[in-house]
């Protein structure tokens, strides 16, 4: 059966295609027959207490030019479809906040929302992993520099950064007695108002940032292992890390294991895993990327993956 898919994205015209994940996930709707509808920028409202979108139809083309045609836009009941594609990427600050009630609305209303949006305002991506804290290296979270501080000596060598960065923005590799310590600490903290995160540096990152992607609680079988280059210890993409596919190993099935079931029992159908040498990083909920390049790797349809997930759901009659 056809549904009408919105997806909520950063703007269609400035994505890298090659590289976009929400992209192979539009491209993967329009290949199922499915109605897909993009909404235009800020376009979630409410009228009278019920949820809308401003939105238009569109046609996707997988090619580096001209990839998408938009229709005329109008304004829609958001539950006059089917399932909402959130995908925005973070900050999650107060827009993107406001933009989950109103989804949250749309739920109640029986609209499939992926990724569910009180798991998005639940799950802070670089919180939410310490929901296992059996999967995850030594770990402070705190205001208080001196508190961090003590961690760094306590560790030898950590990594430290804000809760609402991405793309490696924001995040410092410091030593004991290293003599940027207490700037990077006032930086992070804003002179002790904001919490920071303090983690064990892992040396195990010069084998690759590995990011594990999760479709309704069970792991794709390959990773995407983001080595950092040159100098540079940080392994996202956005900072220059070099993306190489992998099989996962027997430590990465186990940790997808102990995470995958609460993240179903959330409805968190697509979620991306960091993964250093053993230990479980970060929890991506927002926007998780990746899946391009893992296809492209192994010919995989992972967005073909999410789809199923999605349509079973609909088919059982909720959007739960």
């Amino acid at each position: 059966m056809a549904l009408d898919v919105a997806v909520v994205m950063d703007p269609i015209e400035k994505i890298k295609v090659a590289k976009d994940t929400s992209f192979a996930m539009m491209l993967e709707a329009q290949r199922r027959g499915h109605r897909l509808h993009y909404v235009l920028p800020g376009g979630l409202y409410l009228q009278d207490a019920r949820p809308m979108a401003r939105l238009a139809p569109v046609e996707v083309r997988d090619r580096h030019e001209d990839w998408f045609t938009l229709g005329p836009a109008r304004d829609l009941p958001l539950a006059a479809l089917d399932v909402v594609l959130m995908r925005t990427d973070p900050p999650v600050d107060g827009n993107y906040l406001h933009d989950t009630h109103i989804l949250s609305m749309a739920r109640a209303e029986g609209v499939l929302v992926v990724n569910d949006p009180q798991g998005l305002r639940d799950l802070n991506e670089k919180l939410a992993a310490l929901l296992f804290p059996q999967c995850c290296p030594p770990t402070v979270v705190s205001r208080d520099p001196a508190r961090l501080r003590a961690f760094v000596a306590e560790q030898g060598e950590a990594v430290l950064k804000t809760l609402d960065g991405m793309g490696g923005r924001s995040v410092f590799r410091a030593a004991r007695g290293d003599p940027n310590l207490n700037v990077i600490l006032e930086t992070l903290t804003g002179g002790g108002r904001h919490l920071a995160l303090a983690q064990r540096y892992l040396p195990e990152i010069r084998e690759g940032d590995k990011r594990i992607l999760m479709v309704d609680g069970e792991p794709v079988p390959y990773c995407l292992a983001r080595v950092p280059q040159g100098d540079e210890f940080r392994g996202n993409l956005a900072a220059g890390g070099r993306g190489e596919g992998r099989p996962l190993s027997d430590r990465d099935r186990w940790i997808a294991a102990q995470v995958g079931p609460e993240l179903r029992r959330r409805g968190m159908l697509f979620v991306g895993l960091d993964v250093i040498g053993d230990w479980l990083t970060e929890v991506n909920v927002t926007s998780p990327t990746c899946v391009r390049e893992l296809d492209a790797q192994f010919g995989l349809n992972i967005a073909g993956l999410l789809f199923e997930a999605i349509e079973a759901r609909r088919a059982g009659g909720s959007g739960a």
